[in-house]
């Protein structure tokens, strides 16, 4: 994700990979596919020379040109649209533990296994938060309704709900300042939007920040650069040991309208009341669908985005297009006779949203298999014109990545970027594995995050063609060399110790 400021990962990097195998047929021969042709174990810690990868990667050109021709203007042009469309329109937005998100699984194992491939579920457990019915409306110094949206894991507020003066502040640093005038009060941040990745502190820990100064709800700023009167939603995060207080978010207009008014002197009074609960956590599954290698069908180029979404808009941008591009990303190799040497896998994430929930999950089950993993990849920031893709992994991976986005020419980007990113992938990029991320020209993106304006309408099916082609062509093409990415050394962790830095924001990357 390369929008400006984003959050920074410094990734615990381990695990050499030491197995992998050549094959003496050509890489594209459907004879080569079913063969039994002689192999030769090589290791990842012999380097090869970099002409001999350019080499390798260049004879691909001609597979990526049909991949792309077929999905930029061939049979499946506009497909990945039309899924979405079909896919947001019958269900519509899909939260965590909610009914119409056990109905998206099925909706999407049954399109998959229409499709092809082969498909199966995955169970987990997921957060099941409730909005219910919520209000805001100014009483002083003069009446307004104040649209909001209740924050995920908020609790609600009493069936009177609550009223309170308000404190209007701009940072934590002016709460903690000012922390003698917020006992008893309704805490009003108007935080100025710097990045998603700075500005969503406040609405992640707000709460909790003004809690601890005796106040008995928080109204949040909106986290977006633009807005229409729109309240954005989002997951919220209260600190052990500190009072649990009922949190919203509120539009740019009124976080603005309070803080003028504040800045006059005059009082403000809000009544807020939200009907917000959690319950049980809930049933639900990462759905995966295959097309299984043909030489080493143990290793794995995962591909993914989330299937889940918040409980305002269609979830169209985040993440039902990441999603549909990483379905498409099969068809296409699959609709060409293609079937490369590891196996491709698609994963529709559940509870992205809750803090990669249904991600982690996979990741507990699968990581004793990590050795086998050999690229995780993710789309979670739009499915806009693809500028670029973002990796993390070695120098020697990286050198293999840049011959392999050459091979996206035609469709104009072969930039390789740094820091691959995502909710869902981060714990594999963590551990050693390479990832890569999709980053496009995404300045629109915070317009309609978590808002009731992610729906179709933010879609454009020439940029989804694109996205799809370039998710394609470089799944396959890494899924079907010779050899697996080379990792970091086996000692790399032990030697650097990296941690995280700043405020414990994974769980907020995207969510």
């Amino acid at each position: 994700m390369a929008w400006e400021g984003r959050l920074t990962f410094l990734f615990f990097f381990s695990i050499l990979l030491m197995l992998s195998h050549v094959c003496d047929c050509h890489p594209h021969s459907a004879r080569c596919m079913n063969s039994t042709c002689a192999t030769t174990k090589t290791s990842n810690n012999t380097a090869k020379k970099a002409s001999d990868i350019a080499a390798e990667v260049a004879g691909y050109t001609d597979v990526a040109k049909q991949i792309i021709d077929l999905a930029v203007f061939g049979a499946a042009q506009n497909r990945s649209y039309r899924r979405l469309a079909d896919f947001t329109d019958t269900i519509g937005n899909r939260v965590s533990g909610s009914q119409n998100l056990e109905l998206a699984i099925k909706y999407m194992f049954n399109a998959l296994t229409q499709d092809g491939l082969d498909v199966h579920l995955e169970p987990v457990k997921v957060p099941h938060w409730v909005r219910g019915k919520e209000s805001a409306e100014m009483i002083a110094p003069r009446a307004k309704s104040l649209a909001i949206l209740g924050l995920g894991s908020s609790v609600g507020t009493p069936p009177e709900g609550i009223e309170a003066e308000v404190l209007v502040v701009q940072s934590f640093e002016e709460l903690k300042r000012r922390s003698s005038e917020a006992m008893g009060r309704i805490v009003v941040f108007n935080q100025p939007f710097v990045s998603y990745g700075e500005t969503v502190a406040y609405r992640a820990f707000g709460a909790s920040e003004a809690a601890k100064v005796g106040a008995v709800a928080t109204l949040i700023r909106s986290i977006t650069p633009f807005s229409i009167n729109s309240p954005h939603t989002g997951w919220q995060d209260y600190q052990d040991g500190v009072r649990r207080i009922p949190t919203a978010c509120i539009t740019v207009e009124d976080a603005e309208l309070m803080w003028r008014m504040a800045q006059r002197g005059q009082k403000i009074v809000v009544r807020l009341t939200m009907e917000a609960k959690t319950l049980p956590d809930a049933d639900s599954f990462n759905t995966v669908a295959e097309i299984r290698g043909w030489q080493h069908p143990e290793q794995v180029v995962l591909l993914s985005g989330h299937l889940d979404s918040w409980d305002v808009g269609q979830g169209a941008m985040d993440d039902g297009g990441g999603a549909m591009i990483s379905w498409e990303a099969l068809s296409l190799i699959k609709d060409l006779g293609l079937r490369p040497r590891r196996t491709l896998r698609t994963v529709l994430w559940t509870a992205e949203e809750q803090g990669g929930v249904g991600a982690q999950q996979y990741y507990n089950l699968h990581k004793v298999n990590m050795a086998n993993f050999d690229l995780v990849m993710e789309s979670d920031l739009g499915t806009f014109t693809p500028v670029a893709l973002q990796f993390t992994g070695s120098d020697a991976a990286r050198k293999v990545m840049e011959e392999v986005v050459k091979l996206l020419a035609p469709i104009n980007t072969t930039k390789l970027e740094a820091h691959g990113e995502g909710t869902d992938i981060s714990p594999w990029m963590q551990a050693g594995v390479p990832g890569a991320s999709l980053h496009v020209a995404d300045s629109r993106y915070f317009w309609f995050h978590h808002s009731e304006g992610d729906t179709m309408t933010v879609q454009d099916p020439g940029d989804m063609n694109l996205c799809s082609a370039l998710w394609a062509v470089v799944s396959y093409v890494v899924a079907d060399l010779q050899d697996m990415l080379p990792r970091f050394p086996r000692d790399y962790g032990l030697r650097r110790n990296w941690k995280f830095v700043g405020l414990d924001l994974v769980s907020f990357h995207q969510c």
